[in-house]
């Protein structure tokens, strides 16, 4: 004698049930780390230093205006570049002398030496490190990536003021910016067909 299906369809209806909720607790938990996943990689890239533009300071602005320039002393700053890749990469000149407080501007000349369409970040640093904290930026590249045509060279202003706070002992800093293309190639331009 058969055992009646009602109690078998009950446990497979029970059964189903239990593991049609894990299903979904699982699939939560995947959509909540996935949404977690963005801060988390900025977080991650911020404390490494990965894929970091560097941040616009919103008070630079008001700062120059705001600031007295100390005429007494006299910082020497020293430019450096540094290209991983196809670049042409360099200051327009490798120092210059600023009073702190002075407003002052060096140029970066940048040349894609490629027949493509491409896309690059410049990472700044600064020796002594210490010095980054002082050197306060109005405009730079290196706030958004950049993106060069096949065979351009622009050129791109750097406008800054090193706070008068800027201890006594650091009498050179250095600015160096590392430019490398980010993502991947960008596919060549194509001029119009020749007849």
């Amino acid at each position: 004698m058969d055992l009646p299906e009602q109690p078998r369809t009950e446990q497979a209806r029970r059964l189903n049930g239990a593991m049609f909720g894990k299903l979904l607790v699982v699939t939560a938990i995947m959509f909540a780390f996935g949404y977690a996943l963005v801060p988390l990689y900025k977080m991650i890239c911020e404390v490494t230093g990965i894929n970091v533009l560097t941040p616009v300071d919103p008070d630079a602005k008001q700062f120059a205006k705001n600031t007295q320039v100390d005429t007494s002393r006299l910082i020497t700053i020293e430019f450096d570049a540094n290209a991983r890749g196809p670049w042409r990469f360099a200051p327009v000149k490798n120092s210059m002398q600023v009073h702190p407080g002075e407003m002052a501007t060096i140029v970066y000349e940048i040349a894609n030496q490629q027949d493509r369409r491409m896309q690059a970040q410049a990472i700044p640093s600064y020796a002594p490190g210490q010095a980054a904290a002082y050197f306060r930026k109005l405009e730079c590249f290196c706030f958004a990536q950049q993106t060069l045509n096949a065979r351009e060279v622009r050129q791109f202003p750097v406008v800054f003021v090193i706070d008068p706070k800027l201890p006594q002992d650091v009498k050179t800093i250095t600015l160096s910016y590392t430019f490398f293309e980010v993502g991947g190639p960008t596919a060549a331009v194509v001029g119009p067909a020749k007849s």
